[in-house]
């Protein structure tokens, strides 16, 4: 294998909701879901069967014919973001999402330049790691002068940008993951509304990871009470299936060619999707999510040791500890049995599980948590 991933020394063979067990039948508790990837948790029965179903009839044809799959996933995702009429564009991942929304924003409006935020994480290809506040993974050739980091939730900085610049579009992450579980704030985000509407630009609503209900809402940044042109999401939109989408609004005008993809919204992705939308809205996992999100971080923040911040919502939370959280991720994880997240912030632990986990589940984590941080 290219070496690119450190390791854990770890191999997961078996998983059952917020489960999942080594090839030495060690189980864990999974409080990070791959990246938030895991949003029904795994192998739920649903998501099993509709796949496995599905892939008896028909797991692939191109987006040269009808595939009423997409349709259905369209109106499902219509209703429970309650974007009704919005249009619906299918692919494979967070950053081909990413990627097709800045491009279809430039095709929108003609402009190039594009406005990301310090801390962003946007994906690995061309376009959006440019976006990405991370120069490590930005090669020479996705070097660009098109887009402009600013400081996230500064308006005079926005506003200034604005006036000096021929905006194309404004991405955003409605809660930075990567970069922290830092909340972009509403004010901040009805601001970016505003400004894009008086200056003709896009505004871009990353939900890659802050998406499909995680945040207590469909949508991280509906907490702003405002509408996005166009919504990136992918990761738990799938639960491990690879899928990525954009939900374009009405007025963003399509034409032949204009985005395009091979295996972006084949059958066998759709059904795994539609079994997620399914199970989201049947078990209300949406309202599950904001629930167990309150509780954890109330609780957390009753552990009177060591941890300096608790933030974010739902359940995409960030525990920021008073040290490094290297050393207490290990001891979560090889003492207790628990996987959690790290950040671009090497104090931060990021919580990402399952959005149905349990109470139970919940102070199975929380008991760890303060057993390791009580006895330091």
């Amino acid at each position: 294998m290219f070496d690119v991933y450190p390791l854990h020394d770890i191999e997961i063979v078996r998983a059952e909701g917020s489960r999942v067990w080594d090839s030495d039948g060690t189980e864990y508790l999974d409080m990070y879901g791959g990246h938030a990837v895991i949003s029904i948790g795994h192998t739920h029965p649903h998501y099993v069967e509709m796949v496995t179903s599905q892939i008896k009839n028909i797991g692939f044809y191109s987006n040269s014919v009808i595939i009423g799959q997409q349709r259905e996933l369209a109106r499902k995702i219509g209703a429970l973001s309650g974007k009704e009429d919005y249009q619906l564009f299918l692919c494979n991942s967070g950053a081909e999402a990413n990627e097709n929304a800045l491009k279809l924003a430039s095709f929108h409006n003609g402009k190039k330049k594009v406005i990301a935020f310090k801390g962003a994480f946007h994906g690995r290809t061309s376009l959006a790691v440019a976006a990405t506040d991370n120069p490590n993974i930005v090669a020479p050739v996705n070097r660009t002068d098109n887009v402009i980091f600013l400081p996230l939730n500064d308006p005079e900085t926005l506003e200034k940008a604005f006036a000096e610049n021929e905006i194309s579009s404004v991405i955003i992450e409605g809660i930075q993951g990567v970069g922290g579980i830092r909340l972009a704030e509403p004010e901040f985000l009805r601001q970016i509304r505003s400004l894009c509407d008086r200056y003709d630009a896009v505004y871009i609503a990353d939900s890659v990871q802050c998406g499909c209900g995680r945040s207590g809402k469909y949508y991280s940044h509906d907490w702003a009470g405002v509408n996005a042109d166009i919504y990136t999401m992918a990761k738990g939109i799938g639960n491990g299936f690879p899928i990525g989408a954009i939900s374009i609004a009405p007025h963003i005008a399509p034409k032949y060619g204009m985005l395009g993809t091979t295996f972006g919204g084949n059958h066998l992705a759709c059904a795994a999707a539609i079994a997620v939308a399914d199970v989201i809205a049947q078990d209300r996992l949406i309202e599950n999510a904001a629930r167990m999100g309150e509780y954890l971080m109330d609780e957390l923040r009753k552990i009177p040791v060591h941890i300096r911040d608790v933030r974010g919502r739902g359940l995409m939370i960030g525990v920021e500890l008073d040290g490094d959280s290297a050393p207490v991720r290990k001891k979560l994880l090889f003492d207790e049995k628990i996987f959690v997240g790290s950040s671009s912030n090497k104090n931060v632990l990021r919580l990402l599980p399952a959005l149905n986990i349990t109470k139970a589940h919940a102070d199975l984590f929380l008991n760890a948590l303060n057993r390791i941080l009580t006895a330091n």
